[in-house]
């Protein structure tokens, strides 16, 4: 079972391999199909992100608008794809932020957005932003994470970015560089 600063120091690793393929790696490429699964972790518990068989490259001129050529086929996997592309809409790095923002709520509250109690237009992020707005954040948390030393503050900012990351709709998602921002900024564990 994973601790708390380890599920940071994975989804740091994550969001900065994220940043890479968006920003920094010369044409923008979207992974279409970030999950548990697709993130490998290291014998330093380094995580590496993987499998790019659904990944798309699309140009710098293209950017985070999407791809000319989308096909109607969907690209990733049920709870983890964004709404959009079940819409037939295009591939975008807003369809990996969706998909990260879900990782990062299922790592914090340890429930899968397929999980059986989501029924009835409940899912994973109507489920934790309720709680981010009513305050009561600890209360969706794993269990597994609290302890004397829990600190309601970043547990909210977590949440929060989770939340933000999985909007349903792309154009109220942040981008990766900020979410990159607000992660180090809400979280200063070191890597153990």
């Amino acid at each position: 079972m994973l601790d708390l600063v380890q599920r940071i120091n994975i989804i740091k690793d994550v969001a900065c391999a994220l940043d890479y393929l968006h920003c920094r790696c010369g044409n923008v490429i979207v992974h279409c199909d970030l999950k548990p699964s697709n993130i490998l972790l290291d014998a330093d518990m380094v995580a590496h992100v993987g499998d790019f068989g659904l990944a798309k490259i699309l140009t710098v001129v293209e950017g985070s608008n999407a791809n000319a050529g989308s096909s109607s086929i969907i690209r990733g996997t049920i709870g983890y794809a964004p709404p959009e592309y079940g819409l037939g809409n295009e591939i975008s790095t807003s369809g990996d932020i969706y998909s990260f923002g879900i990782l990062l709520l299922e790592m914090l509250t340890r429930i899968k957005p397929v999980d059986p109690m989501f029924e009835g237009g409940l899912d994973l992020h109507s489920y934790a932003w309720r709680a981010w707005t009513d305050g009561v954040v600890l209360q969706i948390v794993d269990p597994m994470l609290l302890n004397e030393d829990a600190n309601v503050n970043s547990f909210t900012s977590l949440v929060k970015i989770g939340v933000q990351c999985s909007y349903p709709s792309p154009e109220d998602r942040p981008g990766i560089g900020t979410v990159v921002q607000e992660l180090f900024s809400t979280t200063t564990t070191p890597r153990s």
